[in-house]
C-alpha cells in the first residue's frame, strides 16, 4: 500500500512537472512569436494555452497587450475597434481572475485610454476618470511597478498638455520610472516585464 501511494505520489509529481513545463515551453513560444511582430500566430497561441489554464492570468493577459498595443498604432477606426474590442474580451477574464492584480489593472486602463484615442470627445468624458481610479488602485497595491508609475504619470501628463497644464511633476516620474525598470524582478519570466523603452522614449520628449 504505501509502495503504491508513494508511486502514484511520483506519478502526480512528475505530471504536475510535465504539465508547467509544457505551459512554460507554450508561453515561451508564444511571446517569442510577439517578438517577432507575429501577432496573430502569438494570440492564437495564448488563446490554446488559455483554454487549458482557465484560472491562469497571464495569457489572456498577453491577449489583450498584443490587441491593446496594436490598437494604439492602428489608423483605421474600424480596425482599432475590433482590436479594441477583442482586448476587452480577454481583458474581462482577467478581471475576474485577478482583479487586484496591479498588471492587470494597468492593462484596462490603457484599453480605456485606447477607447479615448479612438473618440476623444465621447469617450475622453466617459472614461478619462475611471483611468484615473484604476491607476490610482494599482499604485495603492504596487508603488513600486515601474509600469503602475510611467503609465500613470505618462496618461496625467497628456492631461495636462491637453489641457495647458504644468507637465513637470509627470515627466520627473516618467524619468523616476525608468530607474525602477532597471530594478524591477518580475514574479517569473513568464510576467510582464515591458515598458522600459517607451518610459525612455517619453522621457527624452520631456527635455
Amino acid at each position: 500500500m504505501v509502495k503504491l501511494v508513494t508511486t502514484v505520489a511520483l506519478v502526480l509529481v512528475s505530471f504536475v512537472a510535465t504539465a508547467q513545463s509544457q505551459f512554460e515551453k507554450g508561453m515561451g513560444s508564444a511571446l517569442k512569436l510577439w517578438g517577432e511582430g507575429k501577432n496573430t500566430e502569438a494570440i492564437a497561441q495564448f488563446e490554446r494555452i488559455a483554454s487549458v489554464e482557465k484560472t491562469n492570468w497571464l495569457p489572456n493577459y498577453y491577449i489583450a497587450a498584443i490587441n491593446t498595443f496594436q490598437a494604439f498604432g492602428e489608423k483605421d477606426k474600424t480596425k482599432m475597434k475590433t482590436l479594441l474590442e477583442a482586448a476587452q474580451k480577454a481583458q474581462d477574464k482577467i478581471n475576474t481572475l485577478a482583479p487586484e492584480n496591479a498588471e492587470v489593472l494597468v492593462m484596462q486602463a490603457m484599453i480605456h485610454t485606447a477607447w479615448i484615442v479612438y473618440d476623444p470627445m465621447t469617450n475622453g468624458q466617459k472614461l478619462y476618470q475611471d483611468v484615473l481610479f484604476l491607476y490610482g488602485k494599482a499604485e495603492k497595491i504596487a508603488p513600486e511597478n515601474p509600469r503602475v508609475v510611467f503609465n500613470k504619470a505618462d496618461f496625467e501628463k497628456g492631461g495636462a498638455e491637453y489641457f495647458g497644464g504644468d507637465t513637470a511633476p509627470m515627466c520627473e516620474k516618467i524619468k523616476a520610472s525608468i530607474n525602477l525598470f532597471a530594478n524591477f524582478k518580475p514574479e517569473t519570466p513568464l510576467h510582464p516585464n515591458w515598458g522600459l523603452e517607451r518610459a525612455k522614449q517619453e522621457a527624452e520628449g520631456c527635455k
